[in-house]
């Protein structure tokens, strides 16, 4: 009798501690009676079972990141790239999750994952080219691949929240033809600019040259003008003089032309000195 008390007590224990279970706010909850799946939408708190009959299995309710390994792709252009990316998936549907993953496992799920959102990531990336990949439209590649896997994902009881490409490198051989490429542009862009600068010397050299001769020809008319005017001007200086006094006229005028006449003291000049030429002289003489 005294080893009977202490025995059932401790069997009682077992027992009630068997018959109740927790779930925390972070698990789902699928209880099972022999094998067959009695619940699973459990909310978190303590919860009751039949010990030996029930069991109750525990899955992760959070949002899981799944960081792939880089892979391999080939774009429209066939050039391979490294493509390193994420996955971030979350359990929906426990029951669904059991039953099609050989009991909860989350090794076949990750595969499962992986082999699918890795095709369709190489087949949108077999659709693109190089310079799509990596500009705004890879925004629209992840939302259509999370859309694809979604659809694939439904029969799982996976709902995929987001798909995103972390790095995108270029193989070795890829480098090497874009570097050619890089080069090849840059040579025709510099070709270009270069043409387009000897066309514009050649047009700031032409209209240099026309606004020279407009200057010039301005200037020769400005400077016959000139001298139109101040030959005018002496005339007319002339002619007032001469009637003024003419015989005074012709002194200065016959000064003027022996100074011209006479301009060094090697210059000799044979005339008659009854010539015209020195008459002034005669009469000074």
């Amino acid at each position: 009798m005294k080893l009977f008390l202490p025995v059932a007590i401790i069997l009682a224990l077992f027992i009630g501690l068997n018959s109740l279970f927790v779930v925390k706010e972070t698990e789902f909850a699928i209880k099972f009676r022999l094998g067959e799946i009695l619940r699973s939408d459990y909310e978190p708190g303590l919860h009751l079972k039949m010990p030996f009959i029930n069991n109750v299995i525990k899955l992760d309710r959070r949002l899981i990141t799944l960081d792939m390994q880089p892979a391999r792709m080939n774009t429209a252009e066939q050039k391979f790239v490294e493509v390193d990316y994420y996955v971030k998936w979350q359990i929906t549907n426990p029951d669904l999750f059991y039953t099609s993953t050989s009991g909860g496992s989350f090794t076949f799920a990750r595969s499962r994952l992986e082999q699918i959102i890795n095709e369709t990531l190489r087949a949108e990336f077999a659709s693109l080219s190089l310079s799509e990949v990596v500009s705004e439209q890879r925004r629209d590649m992840m939302s259509r691949i999370q859309g694809r896997a979604n659809e694939s994902f439904q029969q799982f009881g996976i709902d995929v929240r987001d798909v995103r490409i972390k790095k995108i490198e270029l193989t070795e051989e890829v480098l090497g033809s874009v570097f050619e490429r890089m080069e090849t542009q840059r040579t025709e862009f510099a070709n270009e600019l270069r043409s387009l600068g000897r066309e514009q010397s050649e047009e700031i050299r032409a209209e240099a040259d026309r606004e020279v001769r407009v200057l010039l020809a301005e200037a020769e008319r400005d400077a016959a003008r000139l001298r139109g005017e101040g030959d005018a001007t002496a005339t007319r200086i002339y002619a007032q003089a001469y009637q003024l006094d003419p015989e005074f006229y012709a002194f200065m005028r016959s000064i003027e032309a022996y100074g011209n006449s006479f301009g060094g003291d090697q210059d000799v000049m044979l005339m008659d000195t009854e010539s015209d030429f020195f008459r002034y002289f005669n009469q000074q003489r």
